[in-house]
């Protein structure tokens, strides 16, 4: 579907050809007056396919997908969209970010392109927007209802009191928050970006250039202070979100980095301490980009898809 208002202009300058190509092949909806960019694969008409939702991270974007869209995109028609405030979405200033309008945005999407059903894969924050849909998917009537038909999740602070956020992001929710935001520049986000990833699966500096650009259009930026208060909202929601993992009425699968420093090995050990039957995927040597460490790896690990 067109987007109903002026389209956004198209960025200036991309640090790669990937990226443009991402972008150039990308489409637009309107979702309380804010333009959201999102992706979709280019079988989508081909309705035998089910569809497989993708949900990034903070700070990144659908972008995150990439190293694995040709892989997914065998068996899915896939759509991806980048969250307000993230990627090439709209980033306004002094908004209230939440993880209840992710997931608002997120059905808005798949109505718009009139998905009742549909698998999903997440991560990170992503998994958070997951399970605040998955607790409104079990209000409706839980397996019978519209919603997912299973779940993937990648590595996410999916136990508050088990995630442990770095010490920028905690400076980042203080009153010293937006003096931050403003001194954060390409290097400071390279060194602090890679630190999460395995010592044998580090990104490359175009990898880095990308994400960072991404995160800099519309002086994105400058919203992490107010996009990183899904970290308290995570200890307020906690019994819903958590619920909603334990009651779930559709499988679920959690495939962890276990050298994440945020959310690895001490996330897997609480899974599986409140989970009946965790289904648990361990990846010994990588950290909290598993997707874009090892794609194929995760690929592999997602099959056969929980069911």
């Amino acid at each position: 579907m067109a987007y109903a208002g002026a389209m956004p202009s198209a960025p200036s300058s991309l640090p790669s050809d990937r990226l443009r190509a991402w972008y150039d092949a990308g489409e637009w909806f309107d979702f309380r007056r804010q333009h959201i960019f999102f992706r979709r694969s280019s079988h989508w008409d081909q309705v035998e396919k089910p569809v497989l939702l993708l949900i990034h991270g903070f700070p990144t974007a659908a972008f995150d997908w990439l190293p694995m869209w040709a892989g997914l995109a065998q068996r899915f028609r896939l759509i991806a969209p980048d969250l307000l405030g993230f990627g090439f979405s709209d980033k306004p200033a002094g908004h209230r970010y939440s993880i209840m309008e992710q997931a608002d945005l997120i059905e808005a999407l798949l109505a718009q392109h009139h998905v009742n059903h549909w698998h999903t894969l997440a991560h990170d924050y992503g998994d958070t927007v997951a399970q605040e849909l998955l607790a409104r998917q079990i209000e409706r009537g839980g397996s019978n209802a519209h919603g997912m038909d299973s779940l993937v999740l990648l590595n996410g602070g999916l136990f508050a009191e088990s995630h442990r956020p770095r010490l920028i992001q905690k400076l980042l929710l203080t009153r010293l928050g937006p003096w931050l935001a403003r001194r954060l520049n390409r290097s400071r986000f390279g060194r602090a970006f890679s630190a999460v990833f395995g010592p044998d699966h580090q990104p490359s500096s175009s990898d880095l250039d990308e994400i960072w650009a991404l995160i800099c259009h519309h002086h994105g930026q400058l919203r992490a202070p107010e996009l990183l208060r899904y970290i308290p909202e995570r200890k307020q929601y906690r019994a819903r979100w958590v619920g909603a993992l334990i009651e779930s009425p559709v499988p679920i699968r959690f495939i962890n980095g276990l050298l994440d420093p945020i959310s690895g090995a001490h996330m897997v050990a609480r899974y599986r301490e409140l989970i009946r039957n965790a289904d648990v995927v361990e990846l010994a040597d990588l950290g909290h980009y598993p997707h874009w460490e090892a794609p194929d790896r995760v690929l592999a690990a997602c099959s056969p898809w929980p069911s």
